[in-house]
């Protein structure tokens, strides 16, 4: 069970034809933290508009404790694009599978790129010590 304040990330997937709504969703996520409406949000990515490690479309992520959740889950929801929300342990493999959630239809991960338990293949990585 991940505590309270853990971290968590989300992954926000989107295509040519939906990438007005990944940006409006980055910029209403930006507008929140800025604010401190969401004060448990603490950075929003870029648009990547490549495959990025295990990600074989465009995304964008976000960091968040665990607090931010439900809010995190809403608006992206409400945005209609396909996420992936999962907490960061040692375990890169079990954070982006078992302990994932999807929000839409999967998409299949290049799980290749992932760190096995308790290793890093030397990619900087957000981590809980970042907290």
């Amino acid at each position: 069970m991940t505590e309270q304040g853990s971290p968590y990330h989300a992954h926000a997937y989107y295509l040519p034809d939906t990438r007005a709504a990944a940006e409006a969703l980055r910029t209403r996520l930006i507008d929140n933290m800025k604010s401190g409406e969401i004060p448990q949000l603490l950075f929003v990515g870029q648009l990547k508009d490549r495959k990025a490690g295990p990600h074989p479309i465009p995304q964008f992520e976000m960091h968040f404790t665990r607090e931010a959740v439900p809010v995190i889950v809403r608006l992206i929801e409400d945005s209609g694009l396909t996420a992936l929300v999962h907490p960061l342990t040692d375990d890169d493999l079990a954070d982006h599978t078992t302990l994932a959630r999807w929000i839409g239809t999967p998409i299949e991960l290049d799980l290749s790129t992932l760190d096995p338990p308790g290793r890093n293949q030397g990619v900087a990585r957000f981590a809980k010590s970042d907290f």
